[in-house]
């Protein structure tokens, strides 16, 4: 039988444009609301976005997606090494052409990379958490890491607003504010999607404090919509909501063409919170979700808010 060479075998990979595409679908398929901020981004920043959104995505899917039944530590211990690979400028997928080239353009660095994937390794082991402090250590390796990534695409104002006789101090760089709005986008998808997260046997919420609210774990996995739930959530949801404020400050430091797509990013995000509160905190049989309508009303006060702050 004739033997083709591996190499003859392999495909080769797409183009940078049509990497980039690829990203793009990827966003909009399955961050809709954050792909809406996107569109009123540059496009290099929006492409840039895409490509880090696409390795995201792929990161989570091997531990929630259909990769993970067969996902091990070893599985993510070989993803490292393929990030390792393509922070030496080497893609090895279609999606990872795009990324490659977004490292050649922003100063992007590995560790929050890397912080993801140890939130990963979280998930195949933990399916629980029993404090706050537990559950936002989780949150920041899932998503606040995405909020230094995206710092780093979006850029900082180097002349910052600072007056005349501080203008040589270094500009401020809003990594902790960064991170506050990964956190609290977070929580928010913890909030709108308990009901999904018992059904794959998974539970976000601090167990501890559940239980101060005299709520328990079997309440919670039967869907029990009662008073002490309605105060529980409201409690959670005024905790993001302070996140995202400490968000909203470090907008004003960011390059001008970067502060309205935040802007409308924080904002839109932020509605699902409302959602909720409208579904009388049912999260169990409703999903929170904001409406296209609702969302295009948000971008012009956005656009005003980041020409303000």
């Amino acid at each position: 039988m004739l033997q083709i060479p591996k190499t003859a075998r392999m495909r080769p990979l797409v183009s940078l444009e049509e990497s980039y595409e690829l990203c793009r679908q990827i966003t909009a398929t399955y961050a809709k609301t954050f792909y809406l901020g996107t569109l009123l981004m540059p496009e290099a920043k929006r492409r840039a976005i895409w490509a880090i959104y696409a390795w995201c995505r792929h990161t989570d899917e091997l531990v929630d997606g259909k990769e993970s039944e067969i996902t091990t530590p070893d599985t993510l211990d070989r993803w490292e090494d393929r990030l390792e690979e393509v922070f030496s400028g080497k893609a090895k997928a279609d999606e990872e052409v795009a990324l490659v080239h977004t490292l050649e353009q922003f100063p992007l660095e590995i560790q929050p990379f890397r912080d993801m994937i140890a939130g990963q390794r979280m998930d195949l082991f933990q399916n629980r958490y029993h404090t706050f402090d537990d559950l936002y250590l989780y949150c920041y390796r899932v998503a606040g890491t995405v909020g230094l990534m995206s710092t780093k695409v979006m850029g900082v104002n180097e002349l910052g607003n600072y007056a005349p006789w501080h203008r040589n101090r270094e500009p401020y760089v809003p990594l902790e504010e960064a991170i506050a709005l990964g956190i609290a986008n977070q929580l928010t998808n913890i909030l709108r999607d308990v009901g999904e997260d018992i059904q794959r046997g998974r539970i976000y919420l601090p167990l501890e404090e559940l239980a101060l609210f005299d709520y328990t774990e079997a309440d919670l996995l039967n869907g029990v919509i009662d008073k002490r739930w309605k105060e529980f959530m409201r409690f959670q949801i005024q905790r993001a909501r302070k996140f995202f404020k400490q968000a909203e400050r470090g907008v004003q430091y960011l390059i001008s063409d970067a502060r309205w797509p935040v802007w409308s990013a924080l904002m839109l995000y932020q509605q699902i919170l409302g959602a909720i509160e409208r579904n009388d905190y049912d999260v169990f049989t409703k999903r929170a979700y904001v409406s296209l309508p609702r969302k295009l009303v948000s971008l012009p006060v956005a656009y005003m808010r980041s020409q303000i702050f």
